[in-house]
């Protein structure tokens, strides 16, 4: 009750109806002050309106009458809302999440360049539209169904490299390097100066698994895609592997409570 200290996510049943075990879980985590993101899923064209705006406008819609909801419960509870918004293939009726109105999460079905692109733009989505959280930021395949180890690997990747991009830029007057110019001057390098020796190591940022080298460096090292390093990458993470400290009798005893809550069956879903 001291403070938030975990989170939970609900999902809206669109059009405009919270099921009751998401509002059951969401109200109990309220009255204990802890966080819960409301996110609603909606598909434009079939559970929202085949607009974007009309679709947008029902999903905020959902998500802020469990917010208030909560709020009756607990005023001043931790809140947030997240959205879902995606469409339809019209011609199918399936989902469709690698569009660019979903832009505005990943369909491909393998860890290849259409992958990389869907989740660049949907990152970029996010970044842009300077959210807090983002779910599913790596690993994500077919509209969801199914995770890559490979892709998880290689989303890490853009991951890191987004972070070190929207990093804050200095301009100290180290960082401007008048000096350093000067030293240099007129036909010659940075290589060996000593504002270069000091900051080399630090000065950029270094890919776990993107290849910078040349093309005749990455054939005699033979020619190895990104799918193929990634796929080495995340053994070589299980192999490694070391299972964090932990005392045997709460081991024991949280293994004992999952068991249990197994065998219950979890929460009603069907109301």
């Amino acid at each position: 009750d001291a403070s938030p200290r975990m989170y939970t996510n609900i999902n809206s049943t669109s059009p405009l109806k919270h099921d009751y075990p998401m509002l059951d879980g969401a109200m109990r985590l309220a009255r204990r002050g802890q966080l819960t993101v409301v996110t609603p899923f909606t598909l434009a064209g079939a559970m929202a309106p085949v607009t974007m705006p009309g679709a947008v406008t029902q999903s905020m819609a959902e998500g802020l009458a469990a917010i208030v909801l909560l709020q009756l419960v607990n005023p001043g509870c931790p809140t947030a809302i997240g959205t879902f918004t995606s469409n339809v293939d019209m011609k199918s009726g399936a989902p469709a999440f690698g569009t660019p109105e979903y832009m505005r999460a990943c369909a491909a079905n393998c860890p290849d360049s259409q992958s990389a692109w869907e989740s660049v733009f949907s990152l970029w989505a996010a970044v842009s539209s300077r959210v807090n959280m983002v779910y599913h930021a790596a690993g994500w395949l077919e509209g969801g169904l199914c995770a890559s180890y490979e892709k998880f690997v290689m989303d890490c990747e853009t991951l890191q490299q987004v972070i070190t991009y929207m990093k804050p830029v200095t301009a100290t007057e180290a960082d401007i390097a008048f000096d350093a110019i000067k030293e240099v001057g007129p036909g010659g390098h940075f290589f060996g100066c000593a504002h270069t020796q000091e900051r080399y190591e630090t000065a950029f940022y270094s890919p776990f698994l993107s290849d910078w080298s040349n093309f005749e460096s990455w054939e005699e090292n033979g020619a190895v895609h990104t799918p193929e390093r990634a796929n080495k990458i995340w053994k070589q993470i299980i192999a490694e592997f070391q299972a964090p400290p932990i005392d045997p009798a709460i081991d024991e005893e949280l293994q004992t409570f999952v068991a249990k809550r197994k065998e219950e069956g979890g929460a009603p879903t069907d109301f």
